[in-house]
Formats: C-alpha cells, sequence, structure tokens
C-alpha cells in the first residue's frame, strides 16, 4: 500500500478520483483510514493509505465539478 500526504482542501472523493482514478473507490479509501472517517475537509499534511485497487490510468485532469 502506499500513502498519500493530503493538501489543504482534500476530500475523499477527490483523493480517490485524483490517486486511484475514480470516485468508485471512496469506500476502499474511507476502509484502509478509519482514524479519519468524520473528516470531510482534510487540512494540509494528513498522512493517508492509499489501498490496492484496480486503476485504469491516473486522471490529470479534474472534471467539470470539481475545478
Amino acid at each position: 500500500m502506499k500513502t498519500y500526504s493530503t493538501r489543504a482542501g482534500d476530500s475523499f472523493d477527490l483523493i480517490a478520483f485524483q490517486q486511484l482514478g475514480s470516485c468508485n473507490y471512496v469506500e476502499e479509501l474511507l476502509n484502509a483510514n478509519r482514524n479519519h472517517i468524520e473528516t470531510f475537509i482534510f487540512k494540509a499534511g494528513v498522512e493517508l493509505t492509499l489501498p490496492d485497487v484496480e486503476t485504469t490510468q491516473k486522471v490529470t485532469k479534474l472534471p467539470p465539478w470539481k475545478r
């Protein structure tokens, strides 16, 4: 498993989208970081565990609703 250091304003859905390739991995991300399950918006520097998932391709461009 890899780790990810959050940036101010990150959320679980955004991290799943950017780091794992899909918002569909939010549940796996939450399960890997149960100690932060009640966090909605992260401050900078929080270390999260990224679960091992089948990623198709890392997304570099945000969808219009996340810009």
